[in-house]
């Protein structure tokens, strides 16, 4: 597969990939230079607990 870097640095990864690997819009990566012209990219997972506190506050307080 082929892609390019926009004027920004930006890279475009193939909607294939993004569905196959679940990749979503603010998805973290962690890069790794391997050698010359090569690369390693490494989606980061979202801690488990991420949102909750945001969930918990947007729920109805029971009285």
């Amino acid at each position: 597969m082929k892609t390019v870097v926009s004027s920004k640095g930006q890279i475009v990864l193939p909607a294939e990939l993004r569905q196959r690997d679940h990749i979503v819009p603010g998805q973290q990566f962690e890069i790794e230079r391997l050698d010359t012209g090569r690369y390693m990219l490494k989606k980061q997972e979202a801690p488990a607990n991420e949102g909750l506190l945001d969930w918990l506050l947007s729920c109805p307080v029971k009285g």
